[in-house]
């Protein structure tokens, strides 16, 4: 249960703290860090706006590098980890993979639906490995010039549902922005999503989404 802060002084800290990291984050990766301090944050698994930012960025290593097994680990030991290719999660029929499933992604040669295609309706029918490739980590969000902490960097055309389907989730957004020429659209931007939710006071893995502009 989440509680308040007990004085004044800690939220004034804690402001500072996130002004200051921010700040050398942005100075030293170039992204820029959005997102507020909590009004009331968990005692032990509410993480600072830079703690959450780490957690997540400790994620992304691990899924840029394949390394499935060290991603298994921080899956939520009850939930697991649900893909969405889209911003619209949709429990009943996104595919949800348990830790022990996920640490065997990178030999798993099954094929599984994790959604449909934009504009034809096909299955999405792919190898984790695949999927990773083609919905996961398409681009490199190591790069992104955003991180939107428990903030929704930009909508596409599809529902953002997150914060209702998951009403405890905590995520990260890496944006990637789209094309900047002149008579552009800007339709080609990309975001990576992690969500993180609590299970005896740790914050683990539950989702794994990527949202754009669906064609």
């Amino acid at each position: 249960m989440k509680k308040h802060f007990p004085h004044v002084l800690c939220v004034i800290s804690g402001i500072i703290a996130g002004i200051i990291i921010s700040g050398v984050l942005y100075a030293t990766t170039g992204f820029s860090l959005f997102g507020g301090v909590r009004e009331n944050p968990a005692p032990s698994s509410d993480l600072s706006n830079s703690e959450l930012a780490a957690l997540a960025f400790g994620v992304l290593g691990h899924i840029s590098e394949g390394d499935f097994k060290a991603l298994s680990q921080i899956a939520h030991p009850e939930l697991g980890i649900v893909f969405s290719p889209c911003a619209t999660i949709t429990l009943a029929t996104n595919k949800c993979f348990q830790a022990e499933q996920i640490a065997l992604f990178g030999t798993d040669t099954n094929l599984y639906v994790w959604g449909v295609y934009t504009g034809s309706g096909e299955p999405i029918e792919l190898t984790p490995a695949d999927y990773f490739a083609g919905f996961v980590f398409d681009r490199d969000y190591s790069a992104a010039s955003v991180i939107g902490i428990n903030y929704i960097v930009r909508s596409g055309n599809a529902l953002e549902n997150i914060t209702d389907v998951l009403t405890d989730i905590q995520f990260v957004d890496f944006y990637i922005a789209g094309s900047e020429k002149e008579g552009s659209e800007d339709n080609d931007w990309s975001i990576l999503r992690l969500g993180f939710e609590e299970f005896e006071g740790n914050l683990f893995l539950t989702v794994i989404l990527r949202s754009e502009w669906l064609a």
